[in-house]
């Protein structure tokens, strides 16, 4: 009992005096050893990793749910340990709600049909978003938070022990010189001059003990703040690991729109009241589609909208042919169309009947319907 007592006092003796000194510090009262320049830019670039990795966890979260509610309730099942349910995210909704309304008009007619298969495509985009928020979260988010949650607490706990060790040695340097000059101006006799040189040692020692300790502990936080190197350098892995997961996002669904444009290109352009025939004459009419990767073409004075119509109009009018520029590439839908290549020559005439968003291209032996909005006619 009574060496508990003791050691309570002597706690807050020493937690008096790191207070007695921090203040006298703040006030200019007090000397205070400075950390070297190393040591400072080793904690400042520490400090800057921590903000800044949380500032890139933060919109990395709201880039991958945009819902801050749905943000707050998976960081409380987190917080829980408890599993988050499972919802299905924007993409998978509305692809439900489009196979639903499909299947409500009817599969069997066009617009019932494309609706389907517009909802599966956007469901198909919703999981490849599950795919990327799942290998976000494990190779991206997981080790920036683990750094924060870990080595960064453990550098900051040893910052906090070495400020101790600091406070310490500075309270020993001033306990020292306070004991050199007091107890100088007090010798008068050979008693005094014993005590005089046992304080001195005294404080000498104590200053030899804390400078060993503060030197110690300084040692063992310059380590670990050279060890944020290497955390930058995995972060640097993880940042490699999230792009590569973005660019395989981003492509597949670039790949299912693209095919979606392709299934949507062979519907008719037109139908019957009852979206179940389709015009007379039977023939199937295809809409044509831009590429994704297309850029429409600038255009010039010479070559307006206007111009350009009355072109085609001509041509069909005189049942000739002409020749023209294909602006940028098209993939054929059916085997009724030409595929085009961008910066092509072919000709181009008009058939009886046919959509007047179309015309007959011909390249050599290869002939098929092709798209007015991918040409260009040549005087």
């Amino acid at each position: 009992m009574d060496f508990n007592v003791k050691r309570l006092a002597a706690d807050a003796g020493t937690f008096l005096t790191r207070a007695v000194q921090f203040t006298e510090e703040k006030l200019g009262q007090a000397e205070k050893t400075e950390l070297d320049a190393h040591l400072e830019n080793l904690l400042g670039r520490a400090e800057n990793t921590k903000q800044w990795t949380e500032k890139i966890m933060k919109q990395t979260e709201v880039l991958l749910q945009p819902n801050p509610n749905v943000r707050l309730e998976e960081f409380v099942y987190e917080k829980l340990e408890k599993k988050v349910p499972t919802r299905l995210n924007n993409h998978e909704m509305l692809g439900q709600t489009m196979i639903d309304s499909g299947n409500e008009f009817g599969p069997g007619t066009a617009y019932g049909n494309a609706l389907i298969k517009c909802g599966e495509t956007e469901k198909q985009i919703g999981g490849a978003e599950r795919e990327l928020i799942q290998s976000a979260a494990i190779n991206f988010l997981t080790p920036f938070r683990n750094f924060l949650e870990g080595d960064f607490k453990t550098i900051l706990k040893e910052r906090k022990l070495l400020q101790v060790k600091r406070l310490d040695l500075d309270a020993a340097k001033t306990r020292l010189k306070k004991a050199r000059v007091g107890d100088a101006r007090a010798v008068v006799c050979f008693k005094e001059v014993l005590r005089f040189k046992f304080s001195v040692g005294s404080a000498e020692q104590e200053l030899r003990m804390t400078q060993s300790e503060f030197d110690r502990q300084a040692e063992i936080t310059r380590l670990l703040l050279e060890g944020v190197s290497s955390t930058h350098a995995h972060h640097l892995r993880c940042l490699n690991d999230f792009v590569e997961a973005q660019a395989t996002y981003y492509a597949q669904c670039y790949q299912y729109m693209v095919d979606l444009q392709k299934q949507l290109g062979s519907f008719p352009s037109s139908f019957s009241n009852n979206n179940q025939s389709l015009l007379s004459g039977g023939a199937s009419i295809s809409v044509p589609t831009i590429p994704v990767t297309a850029s429409l073409p600038s255009v010039s004075a010479g070559r307006g909208g206007s111009a350009a119509s009355g072109g085609f109009n001509e041509l069909r009018s005189s049942n000739g042919s002409r020749k023209a520029r294909v602006l940028y590439d098209y993939d054929a839908a059916s085997s009724s169309e030409l595929s085009l290549l961008a910066d092509e020559v072919i000709i181009v005439s008009s058939v009886a009947g046919m959509d007047s968003d179309w015309l007959m291209g011909e390249r050599g032996s290869q002939k098929g319907k092709v798209p007015i909005t991918y040409l260009e006619l040549l005087n």
